[in-house]
């Protein structure tokens, strides 16, 4: 199974950017796939997720009202349209996901397969 991130960049202040990340070798429709990202110094952090097979999102407080998460059950593929990005957004954005649904969505060890990172610069 290969988690294959792709869409980061620099971008100014107030910019958009949309990240994919597809998944092969399995398919991942019925559970929980998620971006986290992890800023220099810092511990890595939950940023969105599609829960399950009802498709339900969820989101850090800190991007909710900017970024939007969606799934490509056709594509296994998982996006995040990022608008509105701040300097503090600042960070490599993994995509994770897991074969089941969890409820510590939020939680890095619910997720058994990550991306290799994709790097995403917000300059003020």
């Amino acid at each position: 199974v290969q988690l294959q991130a792709s869409g980061g960049g620099l971008v100014q202040a107030g910019g958009s950017l949309r990240l994919a990340c597809a998944a092969s070798g399995r398919t991942f429709s019925s559970g929980n796939m998620g971006w986290f990202r992890q800023a220099p110094g810092k511990e890595r952090e939950f940023v969105a997720c599609v829960l399950g097979s009802v498709g339900n999102t969820a989101y850090a407080g800190s991007v909710k009202g900017r970024f939007t998460i969606s799934r490509d059950n056709a594509k296994n593929t998982v996006y995040l349209q990022m608008n509105g990005l701040k300097p503090e957004d600042t960070g490599i954005y993994y995509c994770a996901a897991d074969h089941f649904y969890a409820a510590s969505y939020d939680n890095p060890r619910s997720y058994d397969y990550w991306g290799q990172g994709t790097l995403v610069t917000v300059s003020s």
